[in-house]
C-alpha cells in the first residue's frame, strides 16, 4: 500500500518522492506528477503545464513535504487555474513562479483579477479550446460555486457557474481529464472516455461525493484514476480533504486501474 491512516484518521501517502530540475527535461512521452491537494504538474515532451499547484503559502497546516520546490522549476508554458478558492488559486506560489511563466490560463473572473495584479493571464469559457505546445486543452463544465451559501462570501458578489471549471488535455500521447472540484453533472456522464482522469472523490456536497465518484468511475470503466484532493491538508473534519483511497477498491469496475501516486512521483500517460 502507497498510504497508511495516521492517528487522526486521515489517509496519507506514505512518502513523497522529490522533483528536481530532470522532471522539466524533454524525454519525448507525456509524463504526469501528483503535486499534493488537486495540484498537478504535466511535462508533454518538454511542455510544462502546471494545473491548480499549491507549492507554497498555503493557510492551513499540510500533512506532507512539497514534491517540489520553485527553485528547481525551470519554465511553465501554461498555469491552468480552474477555480479561485485558495488551494487551487494559489497567489503565493502564482507570485513564485511569475519570472518563469509565460501565460496563465483562467475562467471567468480570475482572469480580471489576477491581471489586477499584474499577472499575464488569458479567461476562457466553458467549452472553449486553446494550445500549449503539443497541448490542445478544453474547459469543462464544473460546478463549485459554494460560495453563494456562504453569509460571508455572498455579502461581496455573486458567484457565477462560468467561475469554476476543469480541463481536459489532449497530448500526442493520451487524454487527460481533470474533472475539477464539481458536484457530478449530467454533461460528465456524456464524454468521450478519457485516457487518464484527475479523480476527485471527496465526499462532500460541492464536490462529487462517494456515490458520485463512483457513478463517475464506472461510466468510463476503462479510464486510469490518478486520485487527487486528499492526503495532503491536516482537516480531519474537513470533508472536501478526507478522500480514503481504499473507498473505491471495492466499489469500481476494474479497480486495478486506480492509481495512487505518491506526492512528486512520475506517471507515464498511455493511450488505453
Amino acid at each position: 500500500m502507497k498510504f497508511s491512516i495516521n492517528e487522526k484518521g486521515q489517509a496519507v501517502p506514505n512518502k513523497t518522492v522529490k522533483m528536481t530540475q530532470e522532471s522539466f527535461d524533454d524525454k519525448q512521452k507525456t509524463s504526469l506528477y501528483w503535486l499534493g491537494n488537486a495540484g498537478c504538474m504535466i511535462n508533454c515532451h518538454g511542455t510544462i503545464i502546471m494545473l491548480d499547484p499549491m507549492i507554497v503559502g498555503f493557510d492551513m497546516p499540510l500533512l506532507f513535504e512539497s514534491p517540489l520546490d520553485i527553485q528547481d522549476v525551470t519554465h511553465v508554458d501554461g498555469y491552468l487555474i480552474s477555480h479561485i478558492d485558495n488551494d487551487h488559486c494559489s497567489l503565493d506560489t502564482i507570485e513564485s513562479l511569475k519570472e518563469k511563466t509565460q501565460m496563465i490560463y483562467t475562467p471567468k473572473y480570475i482572469s480580471t483579477m489576477l491581471k489586477d495584479k499584474g499577472y499575464k493571464s488569458q479567461m476562457y469559457n466553458i467549452g472553449d479550446t486553446f494550445d500549449i505546445g503539443q497541448v490542445k486543452v478544453t474547459l469543462s463544465e464544473a460546478d463549485h460555486a459554494w460560495q453563494n451559501e456562504s453569509k460571508k462570501h455572498s455579502a461581496l458578489r455573486h458567484y457565477d457557474q462560468e467561475e469554476y471549471c476543469g480541463y481536459w488535455l489532449d497530448t500526442p500521447d493520451g487524454s487527460i481529464w481533470y474533472v475539477g472540484d464539481s458536484r457530478l453533472l449530467e454533461s460528465q456522464l456524456h464524454r468521450d472516455e478519457p485516457d487518464v482522469m484527475l479523480f476527485d472523490f471527496s465526499d462532500n456536497e460541492w464536490h462529487i461525493t462517494l456515490e458520485g465518484a463512483v457513478r463517475l468511475a464506472n461510466q468510463y470503466p476503462r479510464s486510469k484514476l490518478v486520485l487527487v484532493h486528499w492526503g495532503t491538508v491536516d482537516a480531519p473534519t474537513m470533508t472536501p480533504f478526507n478522500g480514503n483511497p481504499q473507498d473505491l477498491y471495492d466499489r469500481i469496475q476494474n479497480p486495478d486501474r486506480i492509481v495512487v501516486l505518491y506526492p512528486g512521483e512520475e506517471y507515464i500517460v498511455e493511450k488505453d
